[in-house]
């Protein structure tokens, strides 16, 4: 199945920097906040909220009053007519939101609406569930993100050791997570250039951060937060996590908190919105898949070549490539099932590198690839992301330049 009339309008789409948890957003109710930037944001892209058609809102860490979800969110957006769904995979959020939104508008059902993705890793709630049955009716409690980083309830595993399990059966060393790793920090740096040129094309900064009531200004961020220093001496330092395993911290990404929002369109109306008429992005289709349990890395693979299959493309085809990579083991793996180099994806940095808060990690990847492909004079380009429940999503899109 391809999208024939799905589009991105170009420039019509924002991620805030990246802040490494307990960071500087770390207090921010990650709905409020996705809102009060993306009103911001839309606003100074003449884009009218009330014009809008739809919303899809996707996070993954639930904060006070989520119950509401994505009307909730259009009314502090001031398109208090809107709705639409909540939308919360994992990892694989944005992408499912991005495929939803172009499910919507190629079937007629829209002609605009707003793709808004955010998580808060940090301070994230404890859950008691009431249990009767339990001793004393004593219920039992959930620490949301720190226990499901540490469980999956099916596989039984946690997150690391699927990356451990992949790595141990593929043979991937810890020579390669360390190449990868280190490539990719030297990848980022192309984005931190000339003043962060290439970040700027999208990113909102400088940010600020206020407090609850949105009156005093507490902090301002000028880019990704808690990105930190990578050296081969660095690396070799470091002991496995895990007992007899092979990955370290440095070779897996960390826990984020931001927010990104996508503009979605049909033509017609993305060529209104667009920054640059000439430049048509085209979400062309998508890909989703599940591997064996405990093996979360290696359901990229599949998810990519269903994409691919979908568009009628080839890897080699793509003009660029992005991956939510939260582990080296990603694409460690991905480049040698795909038969590519690892030099052949995530120019200017991926989640790898900068973070990863979950629900608009893939939104940024995707935003990223398109401002790559625009670099690139056009083509067609592949986002792919592994998420929990051993799952991955995949985007495919299209750039046009002097449309």
């Amino acid at each position: 199945m391809k999208f024939e009339n799905a589009y991105i309008p170009y420039g019509a789409y924002w991620s805030t920097p990246f802040c490494r948890w307990q960071g500087s957003l770390a207090n921010q109710h990650a709905l409020r906040f996705a809102a009060d930037v993306g009103a911001t944001q839309l606003a100074a892209r003449e884009i009218d909220a009330k014009s809008l058609e739809g919303v899809i809102l996707g996070f993954s860490v639930p904060q006070q009053n989520s119950f509401y979800g994505a009307p909730w969110v259009a009314g502090m957006l001031g398109a208090e007519g809107v709705t639409g769904p909540t939308v919360a995979q994992a990892c694989a959020t944005s992408a499912k939101c991005v495929a939803m939104g172009a499910q919507e508008l190629d079937g007629g059902f829209r002609d605009s609406l707003l793709v808004l993705t955010c998580d808060r890793t940090s301070n994230g709630p404890h859950v008691f569930y009431p249990n009767p049955a339990a001793p004393g009716g004593t219920g039992d409690a959930e620490n949301w993100v720190m226990d499901n980083f540490g469980r999956d309830p099916f596989a039984k595993g946690s997150m690391l050791q699927t990356a451990e399990n992949v790595a141990k059966e593929a043979g991937i060393t810890r020579e390669e997570q360390e190449e990868v790793t280190l490539l990719r920090h030297r990848q980022y740096q192309d984005a931190l250039a000339d003043d962060r040129a290439f970040q700027k094309r999208y990113m909102v900064s400088p940010l600020e951060v206020k407090d609850a009531r949105g009156r005093k200004v507490l902090a301002t961020v000028d880019g990704d937060e808690g990105v930190f220093p990578t050296t081969p001496e660095g690396l070799a330092k470091l002991r496995p996590v895990m007992e007899g395993g092979s990955v370290t911290f440095g070779a897996q990404t960390y826990p984020a908190d931001g927010n990104c929002g996508i503009v979605m369109a049909t033509r017609e109306r993305a060529k209104a919105m667009s920054r640059d008429a000439s430049v048509e992005t085209r979400v062309v289709t998508y890909g989703e898949a599940r591997t064996k349990k405990g093996f979360m890395a290696m359901a990229v693979v599949p998810a990519a070549r269903q994409a691919l299959d979908r568009a009628g493309l080839a890897i080699g085809d793509c003009k660029a490539i992005k991956t939510h990579n939260p582990f080296a083991v990603n694409d460690v793996y991905f480049c040698r099932e795909l038969e590519i180099g690892f030099d052949a994806l995530n120019n200017y940095g991926s989640s790898l590198i900068y973070g990863h808060p979950q629900g608009p990690t893939g939104a940024r990847l995707i935003v990223e690839l398109i401002e790559e492909l625009v670099l690139l004079g056009g083509g067609p380009g592949l986002f792919v992301g592994c998420a929990a429940g051993d799952t991955a999503f995949a985007i495919v899109v299209d750039v046009a330049v002097g449309s």
